[in-house]
């Protein structure tokens, strides 16, 4: 049986946390952020839990994580 391929894409965006759950990155924090408001670059910082209904999507993308 051959090796299941990582999909790049979603290696690049999502990751999992040690308990297991999905994470990914907040939209809306590439660039531009001189003129954000520092109240909303605040609110787009950090990591969100994934939703579990698509939790299912991303293992099939990602099978070594």
């Amino acid at each position: 049986m051959p090796k299941m391929k990582t999909h790049k894409g979603a290696q690049k965006r999502f990751g999992t946390t040690g308990s297991g759950k999905v994470y990914r990155v907040k939209s809306w924090r590439g660039h531009h952020l001189e003129i954000k408001s520092s109240r909303r670059t605040r609110r787009y910082a950090g990591k969100a839990i994934l939703d579990p209904s698509q939790k299912d999507t991303v293992r099939r993308l990602l099978p070594y994580q």
